[in-house]
C-alpha cells in the first residue's frame, strides 16, 4: 500500500498520461481531418479536370464513394420531366449484378424522395423510411444511406446516393458535409463539361453548314447537298436514321429523296401526304414535330414497315414559314435512346434553316447566271436581227437589181441563185434568233406529279390509297412520250386491281437508273382468273413492245399479283 508521499508523486503522473492521451487523440483527429480535407481537395481537382460529361459523372461517383468510405455509390441524372431518372451511374455493383437486377432505377422510393425534396438525406436503415418499398430481386442488401442533390446553376441536375458505409458504421454529419462540398464542386464540373460539349457540338454543326454551303455554291448537284444534310445531321445528333423529303410541286405531297442509316432503302422514294405524317405536319406547320416512339406513333403509317427498332424521332422543316419551307429532315434514334431535347431540336432547326439559306443562295446564283446567259442571247439575237439580216437583205436587193442588167444567161442564173441562197440564209438566221429568244417555260407537269395524281384518282375506285415509291431522275431522264405510256399503264393497272383483284392493299414503285424506266404494281388480291379478260394486259404489253421493252406478270393463288413494266430510255 502506497504511502501518502508516494500517492502525491503518482497523481501528477496519471494526470499527465491522461493529458498526453487526449493530446494524441486530438492530434490523430487533426491528422484525420487534414487527410480528409486533402482527399476532398484531390477529389475536387480530379473531378474538375474532366471535360467529357460521361467521364466527369463517373469520376464524381468514384470520388464520393472514396470520401465517405461507402461500398455502393450512384449518381442519378434527373430527366427532362423533372420526376424520373434518365441516367444512372454506379460504383460497387458489378456488370453481372446489374444484368440480373434488370432495368435501371427510374426514381421511385428513396431515390424519388430526393427528387421530390432536393435536400441532404441521411438514414440509419433504408427500410425504415416511409418512402421505401424494398429492392428488386438480385439486388445487394443495403441499410445505411446518405444522399445529396447536385445543383448546376440553381437547377437540380441529379442526386448522389451512397449506401453501406464500410465497417458497419453509420454516415455522420461530417460525411454529409464532405459529400455536400463534393456536390458543389461536381455541379461546377458538370456545368463546365456541358458547356464544353455544347461548344464542340456547335462547332460541328457550323462546320457541317460550311461544308453544305460550299457544296451548293460551287455548283454541286443539289441531290448531293441533300445527302450531305442527312448524313451530317445523323452523325452529329447521334441518330440511327436520317431522311430528307422534298415537296412534289402541285401534288400536295412530299417525296423522300434521301435516306441514310437504318432501313434507309425502305424510306427512299416514299410519297407522303402533308397530313397525318410527322414529315408532312412539320412541313405544313413550318415547325418541329417530335415523337417519343416512332414505331408506335399513329401519325406514322404502318406500311411499308420502316421504323423497326427505332424509338425517339423528330421532323424539322428545312427553312421557315417566312422564307418558305423547302423540305423536311427526319431523325430517329434506336429504342431506349433519349428523346430529342428542346435544345437539340432548336439546334437542328437552326442547322436546317442555314441549309435552306444556302440552297436559296445557290438558286439565286444559278438564276443570276441564267439571266446573264439569256441577256447575252438577247444581245446576240438583236445584233443578228439589226445588223446581219439587214445587211444580207440589202445585199440580196442589190444583187436582184443588178441581175436585170446582166445579159449573159449563165451569169444571170448564178446571181438569182445567190439571191435565193441569201433568202434561205436569212430564214436560217431568223430561226436561230427565235431559238435564242425562246424561254425555258414551265409548261407541262413532271412524271412524278402525274403518277401521284393517278394514284390519288385510283384511291377513289380502289377504296384505299395505294402506297407510292419513286426513285431516280424521273422528270429529267424519262422523255414525255415514254412518260405518257408510264401514266397510261399505271392507270390501267390500278383499274384492273379495283375491278378484279378484291385487294385491300396496292403498292406502286416507279424507278429509273437513266437507262431504263421500271414500273412495278403489286396487290394482295385473288390473282388473275384463268378465264378473265386480257385486253388491258395486252394493251400494256403492246406499249412496252413499241418502246423496245417488256411486260412481266407474276400471280399466285390467293397471294396477289405483281406486274412489272420496263422500257429502255434513249441514250444521250
Amino acid at each position: 500500500m502506497e504511502t501518502p508521499e508516494e500517492l502525491r508523486v503518482l497523481l501528477p503522473q496519471l494526470k499527465l498520461d491522461e493529458l498526453l492521451e487526449e493530446l494524441q487523440a486530438r492530434i490523430d483527429a487533426a491528422r484525420g481531418t487534414r487527410d480528409r480535407v486533402h482527399s476532398l481537395l484531390g477529389a475536387v481537382l480530379a473531378v474538375g479536370r474532366e471535360l467529357n460529361l460521361e467521364q466527369a459523372l463517373h469520376s464524381i461517383v468514384e470520388a464520393a464513394a472514396t470520401l465517405v468510405d461507402a461500398a455502393y455509390a450512384a449518381l442519378g441524372v434527373i430527366g427532362p420531366d423533372g420526376n424520373t431518372l434518365s441516367a444512372f451511374h454506379t460504383v460497387g455493383v458489378t456488370t453481372q449484378q446489374i444484368a440480373e437486377i434488370g432495368s435501371l432505377p427510374e426514381g421511385h422510393g428513396i431515390l424519388g424522395e430526393l427528387i421530390r425534396h432536393p435536400e441532404p438525406l441521411r438514414l440509419e436503415k433504408i427500410s425504415q423510411h416511409p418512402a421505401s418499398y424494398g429492392f428488386p430481386d438480385h439486388h445487394p442488401p443495403m441499410n445505411s444511406f446518405l444522399g445529396v442533390p447536385i445543383r448546376v446553376r440553381d437547377q437540380v441536375f441529379g442526386n448522389l446516393y451512397l449506401t453501406e458505409k464500410r465497417g458497419g458504421a453509420q454516415f455522420d454529419e461530417e460525411d454529409e458535409s464532405v459529400l455536400s462540398t463534393l456536390a458543389v464542386a461536381a455541379g461546377v464540373a458538370i456545368d463546365n463539361a456541358r458547356l464544353y460539349e455544347e461548344s464542340r457540338l456547335r462547332e460541328r454543326w457550323l462546320r457541317a453548314n460550311v461544308e453544305i454551303t460550299h457544296r451548293l455554291m460551287s455548283g454541286g448537284d443539289p441531290a448531293e447537298a441533300l445527302d450531305l444534310i442527312a448524313e451530317r445531321a445523323r452523325e452529329i445528333s447521334g441518330s440511327a436514321l436520317a431522311a430528307v423529303a422534298m415537296p412534289l410541286e402541285g401534288s400536295g405531297s412530299l417525296s423522300v429523296e434521301i435516306a441514310v442509316g437504318v432501313d434507309a432503302e425502305a424510306h427512299r422514294g416514299l410519297v407522303l401526304p402533308l397530313h397525318d405524317t410527322l414529315m408532312g405536319l412539320a412541313f405544313s406547320a413550318a415547325a418541329p414535330v417530335g415523337s417519343d416512339h416512332v414505331g408506335h406513333d399513329e401519325r406514322v403509317s404502318p406500311e411499308p414497315p420502316r421504323f423497326e427498332g427505332l424509338g425517339p424521332a423528330v421532323a424539322v422543316p428545312i427553312g421557315t414559314g417566312e422564307g418558305g419551307v423547302r423540305g423536311v429532315v427526319l431523325l430517329a434514334r434506336e429504342v431506349g435512346r433519349p428523346v430529342y431535347t428542346p435544345k437539340e431540336t432548336e439546334t437542328l432547326l437552326g442547322f436546317a434553316a442555314q441549309a435552306a439559306i444556302a440552297m436559296e443562295l445557290a438558286e439565286r446564283r444559278q438564276d443570276a447566271q441564267r439571266i446573264a446567259v439569256l441577256q447575252d442571247r438577247d444581245r446576240i439575237a438583236r445584233d443578228l436581227h439589226d445588223l446581219a439580216i439587214q445587211r444580207l437583205f440589202a445585199t440580196g436587193m442589190t444583187l436582184q437589181s443588178a441581175g436585170r442588167f446582166i445579159e449573159h444567161p449563165v451569169a444571170s442564173e448564178r446571181v438569182l441563185r445567190a439571191v435565193d441562197d441569201l433568202d434561205e440564209t436569212i430564214k436560217i438566221i431568223r430561226s436561230a434568233i427565235f431559238g435564242l429568244r425562246a424561254r425555258e417555260g414551265g409548261g407541262g407537269t413532271g412524271l412524278r406529279v402525274r403518277v401521284v395524281h393517278v394514284a390519288g384518282q385510283g384511291a377513289a375506285v380502289l377504296g384505299f390509297a395505294p402506297s407510292v415509291r419513286m426513285e431516280g431522275l424521273l422528270d429529267t431522264d424519262v422523255p414525255p412520250d415514254i412518260a405518257d405510256h408510264v401514266v397510261a399503264v399505271l392507270s390501267e393497272a390500278l383499274t384492273n386491281i379495283a375491278r378484279h383483284a378484291h385487294a385491300d392493299r396496292a403498292d406502286v414503285a416507279l424507278t429509273t437508273d437513266g437507262r431504263e424506266v421500271r414500273l412495278k404494281v403489286s396487290d394482295n388480291g385473288v390473282g388473275i382468273p384463268a378465264d378473265g379478260r386480257r385486253s388491258g394486259l395486252r394493251n400494256m404489253a403492246e406499249r412496252a413492245e413499241q418502246l423496245g421493252g417488256r411486260l412481266e406478270l407474276a400471280t399466285h393463288d390467293n397471294a396477289g399479283t405483281t406486274l412489272e413494266w420496263h422500257a429502255p430510255l434513249p441514250v444521250g
